[in-house]
C-alpha cells in the first residue's frame, strides 16, 4: 500500500486524537466518584446512524425501527450535511460524541475512509455480500485491495430511452419502403398513402419485423435509424443527451480506457491511450454532425424534458427516469408508449460499458459497536431492499430487488456490465479531464492527441504521489 497516501489519509485523524487524549486524559490520584463517565460508556445498545441525503429519511427511519424491535436496541438516524462529510464523520468519531457506527457513503470515498480509519473490513456474517445477492460491480464497488469494505445499497447508472410509438411507426414506413421496392401486391390489397396496393397481412408481418429490431443493438443501427426514419410532425430530432456530462459519455469508451481495474483501486492497471479507445472516441467525435447536440446548452434535465413532450425519440437518462416516465405516463403527461435499453454497443467490435456509482454502507472503524452496526448495515442492504425504490425512488444494488418493475430491470443489467467509479485518490481529478476531452473532441478535436495528452496528465499525477 502507497504509505504517502496512508499517512496523508490519517494525518487529520492524528491531530484531532491526540487532541482528543490530551483532553480526556484522567488524574491517577483523583477521586474517582468525581470522575463523568465518558458518553460513550452508556451506549452498549445504541448505534448511531449517519447519512446524507434526506430523500433517506423514509427508509433508514423504518429500517431502524424495525431492526431495533427485532434485535432490541437503538438505532439513531442522523441526517447530515454532505458537505465535507467524511470529515465530519472523522470529527464525531474522535469526539466520541454521537459517533457515527456506520454510514452511508459513494463507493468512490471508500480508499479516503479506510485509510484514515474510517472504515474497515466488514464482518458479514450473514454471507449478504456475495456473487448470489449482488452483481459483480457492486462487490467491486465496495471492495479494496481485496477486501470488502462496505455493503452496496443502491446504484446509479444510465441507460438509453426510446419513444417505442415513433419506434413502431418507423416499424411501418420501413416496412412499406422495402414491400413497395419489392413491388408486392399479393392478397388483400390495403392503399398507402400515394395509391399503391400493398397486402395488408404482409405488411403486418413485415412491420412487426422491422419493430422487432428497431431498438438499436449498435451505434451504427441507430445512425440507420437516423437515415431513414421520416420524422412525424411536431418531432425536432431522433437523439439528445447531454454531452457535457462524462456520466453520459463514458459508455463510449468504459470498456478499453481503464482506470484501477474493475475496483479502481489499483494504480499499476491504468490504461487511458489504446487503439480501441481512440476508435471509440472517432465514432463518437463522428455523432456531432448526426445529431447537432449544442453542448453548452443541452443539460441533462433539457435532454429528459423534451423526451416528455415527444420532441425527441431517443434520450440517455440515468435510475431517476423510471419514476418520472411513470409517473408522467400515469398523469396523461405522456400519450406514447415508451421503453428502457441498455446502451447500444459502440459497432459490431467495439464494446460500450457505462459508468456507476454505488451508495454503500461502511462500519466505522472507531465505533464501539462494530458487531451491532455490521448486522445492521447488512440488513439495510438486504432484508430491507424490496422497500428502497419504493420509499426512495432509487435503485437498490441487491439484485433480486424490485424484479416487478421492468424499465427498473434493465437499469440494473446495465450496472451488472458497468464499470465502478475509481476509489484512487490519485486520480480524482481524472473523471473532470476526461470530461474536457469529451467536449473537446465533439467539437472537432484531434482524438489521439487530446488521448495522449490526458494520459501524460494521469501519469505524472500517479508518479508524483509515489
Amino acid at each position: 500500500m502507497n504509505l504517502r497516501k496512508r499517512l496523508i489519509a490519517v494525518a487529520a485523524v492524528v491531530v484531532f486524537a491526540a487532541a482528543v487524549l490530551y483532553g480526556s486524559t484522567l488524574d491517577p490520584a483523583g477521586d474517582p466518584e468525581d470522575v463523568s463517565r465518558p458518553a460513550w460508556f452508556d451506549r452498549k445498545d445504541t448505534i448511531y446512524f449517519w447519512y446524507s441525503d434526506e430523500t433517506m429519511t423514509n427508509f433508514i427511519n423504518s429500517a431502524a425501527v424495525s431492526f431495533g424491535e427485532r434485535e432490541d436496541v437503538h438505532v439513531i438516524p442522523v441526517l447530515t450535511s454532505d458537505s465535507e462529510y467524511l470529515e465530519a464523520i472523522n470529527r464525531a468519531s474522535l469526539e466520541e460524541e454521537q459517533m457515527p457506527d456506520a454510514y452511508i457513503i459513494s463507493h468512490d470515498s471508500l480508499e479516503k475512509a479506510y485509510l484514515a480509519g474510517l472504515a474497515e473490513e466488514v464482518r458479514d456474517t450473514e454471507a449478504v455480500c456475495t456473487e448470489e445477492n449482488f452483481p459483480a460491480s457492486a462487490l467491486s464497488a465496495v471492495s479494496y485491495h481485496g477486501k470488502t469494505v462496505a455493503y452496496p445499497l443502491s446504484f446509479e447508472t444510465s441507460a438509453l430511452i426510446y419513444n417505442e410509438t415513433y419506434l413502431a411507426e418507423w416499424a411501418r414506413q420501413s416496412a412499406q419502403k422495402e414491400l413497395l421496392g419489392d413491388g408486392t401486391e399479393d392478397g388483400e390489397p390495403a392503399e398507402d398513402s400515394e395509391g399503391i396496393t400493398l397486402d395488408e397481412a404482409l405488411l403486418a408481418a413485415k412491420t412487426e419485423e422491422y419493430f422487432q429490431r428497431a431498438v438499436p443493438g449498435t451505434l451504427d443501427e441507430l445512425l440507420n435509424f437516423a437515415d431513414t426514419f421520416d420524422l412525424p410532425e411536431g418531432v425536432e430530432g431522433i437523439m439528445t443527451w447531454a454531452v457535457s456530462d462524462i456520466f453520459y459519455n463514458y459508455w463510449i469508451v468504459g470498456n478499453y480506457m481503464i482506470v484501477g481495474g474493475d475496483a479502481g483501486d489499483d494504480e499499476s492497471n491504468i490504461q487511458i491511450v489504446n487503439d480501441e479507445a481512440i476508435a471509440c472516441l472517432e465514432v463518437y467525435k463522428g455523432l456531432n454532425p448526426f445529431f447537432f447536440i449544442e453542448s453548452d446548452t443541452v443539460t441533462y434535465e433539457s435532454a429528459v424534458q423534451d423526451f416528455v413532450d415527444g420532441k425527441i425519440v431517443f434520450t440517455i437518462a440515468t435510475t431517476d427516469v423510471v419514476e418520472r416516465l411513470a409517473d408522467a405516463k400515469a398523469e396523461g403527461l405522456i400519450p406514447f408508449d415508451y421503453g428502457v435499453a441498455m446502451m447500444p454497443m459502440v459497432s459490431d467490435v467495439l464494446q460500450s460499458r457505462s459508468m456507476s456509482v454505488t451508495n454503500a454502507v461502511a462500519v466505522n472503524g472507531y465505533s464501539l459497536h462494530k458487531e451491532l452496526a455490521n448486522q445492521f448495515a447488512a440488513y439495510l442492504v438486504d432484508e430491507c431492499s424490496d422497500s428502497l425504490y419504493e420509499r426512495t425512488g432509487k435503485a437498490p444494488a441487491k439484485s433480486s430487488a424490485g424484479a416487478d418493475n421492468g424499465p427498473l430491470q434493465i437499469f440494473k443489467l446495465e450496472y451488472a456490465r458497468s464499470v465502478p467509479l475509481p476509489k484512487m485518490m490519485d486520480t480524482g481529478n481524472f473523471w473532470l479531464q476526461l470530461e474536457r476531452l469529451f467536449a473537446q473532441v465533439w467539437n472537432g478535436g484531434d482524438v489521439t492527441a487530446q488521448v495522449q495528452e490526458l494520459a501524460a496528465q494521469i501519469d505524472a499525477q500517479v508518479e508524483g504521489n509515489y
